[in-house]
């Protein structure tokens, strides 16, 4: 009955994690360039289980991952010349303040005080050469990513990667990190659309099935433990009443 107690919570705790994940991809539905994120539960196989011996013979250790879903999101025009968004692979390249690298799939761009292409909340857009300086020109960006200012070429926007999209960090506002010692790479097969924005990858219906599929096999669980708590009490009663 204890086994039937832990298996029960058990089985909640991954519930809680897909709950929190779908409310997140929910409340970024209308973010450009958010991914949502898709919580990974399975039991682990007899080999893992080796590697991570059991406390006892019923034990089930569980694996609960949280990894982010890169599929691209539909394009939706906005006419602003400052929004891009990225036909194929690859990321947008962001510079903080402090010199970190970031990545990004959310191209809403604004012009900054000293004339920069920056993302909102000071990041400067960083191009093939570096900050990208379009002062108060008309900014015209063709679709292999050359950025011309009243006619003159300035720069040219090259999407990045990295070889394993798993070692970014997700760190809100569609952006990711970049860890240190990681290696960006260009991708070329890819068309910058001006006047566009990456839209969110999330499908809200989707999301909501998810959630009412997951709260259901959460309230199952939990009716499990009150059911098995319930028989306990009983049978501690009965123990008492014969002692």
């Amino acid at each position: 009955m204890i086994k039937g107690l832990y298996t029960s919570a058990s089985g909640m705790i991954p519930h809680i994690k897909r709950q929190e994940a779908s409310a997140n991809n929910i409340a970024n539905a209308g973010t450009p360039g958010f991914k949502k994120d898709i919580v990974f539960t399975r039991e682990l196989s007899r080999a893992e289980a080796r590697m991570q011996p059991r406390k006892s013979d019923w034990v089930q250790p569980m694996i609960n991952d949280v990894y982010t879903d890169y599929a691209p999101g539909i394009f939706e025009r906005t006419g602003n010349p400052l929004d891009l968004a990225i036909e194929g692979d690859g990321f947008f390249t962001l510079e903080s303040e402090d010199g970190a690298t970031l990545l990004t799939r959310a191209g809403s761009f604004t012009v900054d005080a000293d004339g920069f292409l920056a993302f909102p909340g000071g990041l400067l857009a960083i191009g093939e050469g570096g900050p990208i300086e379009v002062g108060n020109g008309k900014v015209s960006v063709s679709v292999t990513g050359e950025v011309e200012v009243d006619g003159m070429a300035v720069a040219r926007v090259v999407p990045r990667t990295v070889a394993d999209l798993d070692q970014l960090e997700k760190i809100g506002s569609s952006m990711f990190a970049v860890p240190d010692g990681v290696e960006l790479i260009d991708v070329e097969k890819t068309h910058i659309r001006q006047g566009f924005l990456e839209a969110s990858n999330v499908d809200i219906v989707r999301e909501m099935i998810d959630m009412i599929a997951s709260y259901r096999a959460y309230e199952a669980n939990a009716r499990g433990v009150q059911a098995q708590d319930q028989s306990l009490n009983h049978l501690f009663g009965r123990v008492a009443s014969k002692s």
